[in-house]
């Protein structure tokens, strides 16, 4: 038996992964994400202070100077990090057996992934490229899914609003004259753009397409299996950005050319009237009893889902879901099936924790035993998956 069979057998189904932290060399950190003071940059002073944290995931960060596998998950091997296995070789082995049949035969792999994003100040109007644009140069489109979980939000960051897309009243002209100035003046494109105080405990979906700059929340972000993206806005809290920056993942040839930059936006999506209407979600019940309570956060696509589940303290349920799923527990402490969990208060650079687990489709399906030992405070675990079957719900 191989170790990564013996591994998934193990755990009876559920893996226990390890924290995979990326740095990014732009904005600040929010120091939300439970890291230890001293470790914010621990990747190296050259690659920026770390600003999130990914789960249940198989791809590699595209930011300049990342290392072989940064951004790709890791499983917990016997708590010795001598001998953890990275996540996509258990999706590459066991196939099926780990997230079913239909994302297997439609995708080949595990299609998704989430992460805590962090910052202190709001980030660039920027954009992840429309399908039609990632086809013509080979990448995949990201399709993604904020929650701004109470437990990760002690503070609100500098500026705690979203813009998304442009004024419904904004004509293209306006926008593409703006980018033409990248390299000449602060454009200020947001000036055209409009935004949305963020609630906590709410969602946003953000299709491919959509220029947006995201507010300084710690954001819970399901999203597509992808990190490709363009930056609209050329001056940010002082931070100057480049044209390469703006030329982003286009054909050589377009690059110089300001409206073939411009068509990698979804135009009706990005000036929609009802804007808040088609992608502002909250928390929606999905199933509750004795004990427990679960709700969707993440909806309304046909990309990424994910639930919210309290277990009250003393209590242990049994909870049944349709497909695999990645989790990470933000609160309270107990027991996921084999393993012991628990909401991390502090974590040291490279150390283990036991707060994310991958269930398999089968195990989920049959159901996972969960305990909370607490006699005081809810266990709270955030989940998230793709889309397996008709189970992605667009209310």
């Amino acid at each position: 038996m191989s170790k990564v069979r013996e591994v998934f057998e193990k755990g009876d189904g559920i893996l226990q992964l390890l924290p995979t932290w990326v740095p990014r060399p732009f904005n600040r950190p929010g120091r939300r994400l439970r890291l230890h003071p001293d470790d914010y940059f621990a990747m190296g002073m050259d690659r920026g202070a770390i600003v999130e944290r990914w789960f249940s995931s198989i791809t590699h960060v595209e930011t300049e100077g990342a290392e072989e596998f940064e951004g790709m998950s890791f499983v917990n091997v016997d708590d010795d990090p001598e001998q953890k296995i990275l996540f996509k070789e258990f999706v590459d082995e066991l196939g099926a057996d780990l997230i079913g049949d239909e994302l297997m035969e439609k995708y080949g792999t595990w299609p998704m992934y989430s992460k805590f994003y962090d910052y202190d100040m709001p980030l660039f109007h920027h954009i992840h490229h429309a399908e039609e644009a990632c086809e013509k140069v080979g990448v995949k489109p990201k399709h993604e899914h904020y929650f701004f979980p109470k437990q990760y939000n002690q503070h609100l960051g500098q500026m705690p609003v979203s813009y998304f897309g442009f004024d419904p009243s904004v004509t293209k002209e306006e926008v593409i004259e703006r980018l033409k100035d990248f390299t000449v003046r602060d454009t200020r494109i947001t000036e055209l753009s409009r935004a949305f105080r963020i609630e906590l405990d709410t969602g946003w979906y953000t299709p491919a397409g959509v220029v947006h700059a995201p507010g300084s929340l710690c954001t819970y972000e399901p999203q597509w299996n992808s990190d490709v993206m363009a930056i609209w806005e050329n001056v940010v809290n002082g931070e100057v950005f480049h044209y390469n920056d703006l030329s982003g993942y286009l054909p050589e040839e377009d690059k110089k050319d300001i409206e073939k930059i411009f068509e990698v936006a979804d135009w009706e999506k990005n000036t929609c009237p009802d804007y808040r209407k088609r992608y502002f979600h909250r928390p929606v019940e999905e199933q509750s009893g004795d004990g427990f309570d679960q709700k969707w956060i993440v909806y309304g696509n046909d990309f990424v889902g994910g639930k919210e589940l309290v277990v009250e303290p003393g209590k242990t349920v049994t909870i049944k879901d349709p497909c695999a799923y990645g989790c990470v527990v933000i609160e309270g402490y107990g027991k996921i099936g084999n393993f012991q969990c628990e909401a991390p208060t502090l974590i040291h650079y490279g150390q283990a924790t036991a707060d994310e687990f991958f269930v398999s489709k089968k195990r989920a399906q049959e159901g996972v035993t969960i305990t909370n030992i607490s006699k005081y405070e809810p266990l709270v675990m955030l989940k998230h998956f793709g889309p397996d079957g008709q189970i992605l719900q667009k209310w």
